[in-house]
């Protein structure tokens, strides 16, 4: 792959807020109105599920309008609702469904099946929730029998966005207060949005609290580019020989950013320009140039908010000077595949030094690397941070799944290859 990037991109929509904008906006009293929304194909399962329970959502690509029925509108839908390869979806409609007037069940793909859910399905249980697994492995597919909620305060053992989310998607509809408290904070689009929906909802240090609702109702969201996205180009424009790229209105809410302070960490040449509030979410353009990049420790609080950015971390250590030791990131071996088996596989098929450990990786930078055989086992985040990894071999390397991008990043291998002809 050629070594010069030059130019100016727009990564595509927030996928953990354009998910949030459809179910709050099903669930919502009137119109919502989201622009900006991620058109991949875990957004769409979303849409799907909600439109199969009676939902009129119509979509021109990244616009969205979604006619809200109100917090008690849902249908029941007439066969298993598809999750597709969507966690997010999974976890977040179950906390809604938990609390419905009908029996529903949900399935995704073979990817999905073996993602843990019983890390909702213990708290909604204790909130009076009927939810079952029906292979009885704690995994989907799931039953759900809607029944009446109680508020509850929950301490998760896992700082997890989506643990939080679907509880307090349940405590929407609960008979008192719910509450939660993560070891460490998670990403908190839920509690800005729902918020802005007309929810009473908020946080005290790593406690979010939510009171029962009368009604949600519809919101124009403006969804802001998705940091996750544009991880991609700021590794590539910090380990690239000669680039200069300007990534346009991309969320930097603290809670999501800390590859922001990982790449100045490491050394990274990036600063934050034009930045702004829309929709109450903080963003900015963030501009990137060529780097000489020394490893450092990645541990402890900022976990959370750099979770799926690992894989492209990792490449960006393989491009340093020095040893980067990641660790408390054992959620990591629960994503779309165990990424620290995958991207130590595919790292060192590429000649570097990499060490796995239980909850996370040792990476020593600076050995010359080669393309390979890339194994994705059909992971979006693994096929974009090995893509971007050829920026290191005078070769390329070959994925074996390349299209599995889809899931959050349908124009990716366009857009990287217009900026690598600037």
């Amino acid at each position: 792959m050629k070594k010069r990037l030059r130019g100016t991109i727009t990564v595509p929509g927030d996928k953990s807020i354009s998910h949030r904008g459809v179910m709050f906006g099903s669930i919502a009293k009137g119109t919502t109105e989201l622009t900006g929304f991620l058109d991949g194909a875990d957004c769409r399962s979303t849409i799907a599920c909600f439109r199969a329970m009676g939902i009129a959502i119509e979509q021109e690509k990244d616009h969205v309008i979604i006619h809200g029925n109100g917090l008690h509108g849902l249908q029941a839908p007439t066969s298993m609702l598809d999750v597709g390869n969507s966690g997010t979806t999974t976890r977040l409609i179950s906390g809604i469904l938990a609390a419905q007037n009908f029996r529903c069940e949900l399935n995704g793909d073979d990817s999905i099946q073996k993602r843990p859910m019983k890390r909702i399905m213990e708290p909604l249980i204790s909130m009076g929730a009927d939810i079952t697994s029906l292979r009885d492995n704690g995994c989907a597919p799931l039953r759900i029998n809607g029944r009446p909620l109680t508020g509850i305060h929950y301490d998760s053992p896992v700082a997890s966005a989506q643990v939080k989310s679907c509880i307090l998607l349940a405590g929407l509809y609960a008979d008192g207060e719910t509450s939660v408290t993560e070891p460490a904070i998670s990403r908190n689009h839920t509690e800005l949005m729902l918020g802005g929906f007309g929810a009473t909802i908020r946080s005290e240090g790593n406690t979010a609290i939510i009171q029962p609702a009368e009604e949600l109702y519809g919101q124009q969201i403006a969804i802001p580019g998705d940091i996750s996205s544009a991880a991609y180009y700021i590794a590539a424009g910090l380990i690239a020989e000669d680039a200069d790229l300007l990534i346009t209105n991309v969320n930097t809410n603290p809670t999501r950013a800390g590859i922001l302070a990982v790449a100045k960490a490491m050394g990274g040449k990036i600063t934050l320009e034009n930045e702004r509030i829309v929709s109450g979410e903080p963003v900015a353009d963030i501009h990137v140039t060529s780097s000489n990049l020394h490893g450092c420790e990645i541990s402890g609080d900022i976990i959370p908010t750099l979770i799926d950015e690992i894989p492209i971390i990792a490449v960006m250590a393989a491009a340093a000077e020095g040893t980067t030791t990641i660790r408390d990131a054992a959620e990591l071996r629960v994503k779309e595949s165990d990424r620290i088996a995958t991207v130590t596989e595919n790292l060192t098929a590429m000649g570097a030094d990499i060490t796995p450990t239980e909850d996370g990786m040792m990476i020593t930078g600076g050995k010359p690397l080669h393309g390979a055989s890339i194994q994705t086992y059909l992971d979006h985040r693994i096929a974009m941070a090995f893509t971007i990894a050829s920026l290191l071999c005078e070769d390329e390397n070959s994925l074996d799944h390349p299209d599995c991008v889809t899931i959050s990043y349908p124009n990716f291998y366009q857009d990287i290859n217009r900026l690598l002809q600037n």
